[in-house]
């Protein structure tokens, strides 16, 4: 079973997150989820739904909302220091951070880990784990285009959520998708969200 840190910040497209996390969970893995404040903010603007800030509360509220899944789902709060991904002692197999602010990661290039999410980041980075950050932002300053470079130089895989429209998508949610299927390729996670080019 993999285990796979998934992180929601305040940036715009919860939805991508959010089917994300259900792909997971369906896919048989284990995931470890934290949010942000704005993530919160977020999931109640663009899903209309709240998410708590208890993680036992936010855990059965996720469960009640995706229904059965074959996975494991556990929820940790964002000052949770004692969490697994806050050592290298026990880092699970790759981290998303879907959508990813980018103040978030500007932390991360900057190695400062002042919350969980920067935490698992830094320590995905430095135990050569996955690390998969979708920052959503348009344009990018000069400053965010350095700070991905500086991540993916170290390592990182950046994902911004840019679909294709190749396939002809008929709805958002052929295009949320879409990016959702390329992140789990790059997890090595199998998916029918989309087919493969050429097939």
């Amino acid at each position: 079973m993999k285990t796979i840190t998934l992180a929601f910040t305040g940036a715009s497209g919860l939805p991508y997150g959010m089917r994300l996390l259900e792909c997971l969970l369906n896919s048989g893995a284990r995931v470890h989820l934290v949010y942000t404040q704005a993530a919160q903010i977020l999931a109640k603007q663009e899903m209309d739904f709240v998410l708590p800030n208890r993680p036992q509360d936010a855990e059965k509220m996720l469960h009640e909302r995706l229904g059965e899944f074959s996975g494991e789902l556990k929820v940790f709060g964002i000052q949770d220091w004692y969490a697994p991904m806050a050592s290298g002692s026990n880092p699970g197999d790759a981290m998303v951070v879907c959508p990813c602010t980018m103040g978030t990661l500007g932390k991360i290039a900057g190695g400062i880990s002042d919350d969980l999410v920067c935490r698992a980041a830094d320590v995905m980075l430095k135990e050569k784990r996955t690390l998969i950050l979708a920052p959503r932002e348009m344009p990018f300053s000069t400053i965010h285009l350095e700070n991905m470079l500086r991540l993916a130089q170290a390592g990182a895989v950046i994902m911004p959520p840019n679909p294709g429209f190749y396939l002809h998508p008929q709805s958002v949610q052929d295009i949320v998708d879409f990016v959702v299927a390329r992140i789990l390729d790059h997890l090595g996670v199998e998916q029918t969200l989309m087919k493969k080019w050429g097939e």
